[in-house]
């Protein structure tokens, strides 16, 4: 059973006693392009132009970008507005009331955070371990016979994310040099990728998008609606960690102008790199995109053979170094990030009271750091078999669409609050990604299926919420509340 914490009654403004602000402008733009750049595009990008084909892939990029900034100035007018620990856990709780259902939602979200965030650090780990077996190909083996599924991969995903863990585990200035100096190699990948596929198109006649294939071009309209949505839900958990920042908001100087900016920022800084990188690696794919997911290990040489057929095998080779590079880049980021999001649960009574510790000498939130690592380096052993999808539709139904509806719900019952941002052509964004987010949703094949696991995700959480709320006396079975229904 989950114990209120003593430190539930610490007001917000009492974080800043324990989280120093030390993050400025340019950090925060780091944080959130870290998080965004991880391995993800590297292994999406063929996904994504076999999924919406190669004349439509570029507008899954930009597509994904409209819907990235419609959300992203949500995230900016709450995270102007309420610039503390925990992101999306304090907003849904000062949205819908910490004594009501911003409670009840508050939980589920940290709840479904259980699972989706460790799933988020391992699946950035095992695509690092993946690409590590370009240079250890018996990577890919299995020491116990006895469990086949289990490969040298899944060691090499789980100490990784326990490097990072310890990596994370200094103070925050500490932390932030050492960001910039892997998003050095962040950028080093990035733009390898873009100079070579240019490079290898110069070489072989100039720019062009190569033809459809013909099953491609044979499934009209509709299909192609169809593929376009597909290729949207790839680009979109690529571009998420727009937001990454708002999760250290506590730790935020000048946070009503730092946040809303450095979210802005980062998505279109992210987008135009997207971009590119599709543009650059169309005439290099070709039809081997088609092929794209039937297996991580072609994902890989779909990407590093740009590099190598411009410039040759030592560039594939560097190319593939510097996206695990990349990879544990954005794991370190994340983990950053997600690390505060159990210490507010807690530090509000609303989650385990152990995780509300603060580091006496580097000031972080040192046991929720550890325990998020150690339960990530548990999921790299599993098969995270369409991980991408689930974690995109768990996250929009029990985190974005609650936020994008609250913060129009909070426009009409506290039009007094004090908004250092607001957001421009208000309320047409909100909706905006409202109606995006819908559209990756229903217009999928197998929508049903994860969408009755994101269901079942909530559920849960919502049974385990109603235990712990009676036993608590805490919203709907607070005895004020009672009392007010007996009249």
């Amino acid at each position: 059973m989950l114990q209120p914490s003593p430190l539930s009654a610490t007001p917000p403004a009492a974080e800043s006693a324990t989280l120093q602000r030390r993050i400025g402008l340019r950090s925060a733009v780091l944080f959130n392009m870290l998080e965004m750049i991880g391995v993800g595009p590297f292994i999406t990008l063929p996904l994504v132009i076999a999924a919406a084909g190669f004349r439509l892939s570029v507008w899954a990029w930009v597509v994904g970008a409209v819907i990235a900034v419609a959300d992203g100035l949500v995230w900016a007018e709450l995270g102007a507005a309420f610039p503390r620990a925990g992101g999306s856990y304090a907003f849904l709780r000062e949205i819908y009331g910490p004594t009501a259902a911003g409670n009840w939602l508050s939980f589920l979200y940290v709840w479904q955070l259980s699972f989706t965030a460790p799933l988020s650090i391992a699946s950035g780990c095992i695509g690092l371990s993946s690409f590590l077996a370009v240079f250890w190909p018996g990577l890919d083996a299995a020491p116990i016979a006895a469990f086949p599924a289990l490969h040298y991969s899944n060691f090499a995903a789980a100490a990784a994310c326990l490097l990072v863990t310890a990596l994370l585990y200094r103070n925050l200035s500490s932390i932030t040099r050492l960001a910039w100096v892997l998003f050095v190699g962040v950028i080093a990948a990035l733009a390898g990728v873009i100079i070579s596929g240019f490079a290898h198109a110069a070489a072989t006649g100039g720019w062009h998008i190569p033809a459809s294939p013909p099953l491609t071009a044979a499934l009209g309209p509709m299909g192609a609606l169809g593929g376009l949505a597909q290729g949207v839900l790839l680009a979109t958990y690529c571009y998420w960690g727009y937001y990454n920042i708002t999760f250290l908001g506590a730790e935020v100087r000048r946070p009503q102008r730092t946040i809303p900016r450095a979210i802005l920022l980062s998505v279109l800084l992210v987008a135009m790199i997207y971009v590119a990188m599709n543009l650059a690696a169309l005439p290099s794919l070709g039809g081997a995109a088609s092929h794209a997911g039937q297996s991580a290990l072609l994902r890989m040489q779909l990407v590093a053979d740009i590099a190598r057929s411009a410039f040759g095998g030592w560039a594939g080779y560097t190319i593939a170094a510097l996206i695990v590079w990349t990879a544990f880049a954005s794991v370190f980021s994340l983990q950053l990030g997600y690390s505060r999001v159990p210490y507010a649960a807690a530090q509000d009574g609303n989650y385990f009271r152990f995780l509300a510790a603060v580091h006496p000498t580097h000031g972080i939130p040192h046991r929720s750091l550890v325990a998020l690592g150690v339960v990530g380096a548990v999921f790299c052993f599993f098969t995270l078999t369409q991980v991408i999808t689930m974690l995109v539709i768990t996250r929009i139904l029990l985190q974005f669409v609650p936020q994008q509806a609250g913060v129009m719900l909070l426009r009409i019952q506290r039009p007094e609050l004090e908004r250092p941002f607001r957001i421009p052509l208000y309320p047409l964004p909100p909706l905006l990604a409202m109606a995006g987010f819908g559209f990756l949703l229903v217009y999928r094949a197998h929508a049903l299926i994860e969408l009755a696991v994101a269901a079942a995700i909530a559920v849960s959480g919502t049974l385990i919420y109603l235990l712990r709320a009676r036993a608590l006396q805490q919203w709907p079975f607070a005895p004020e509340l009672q009392s007010r229904s007996s009249i």
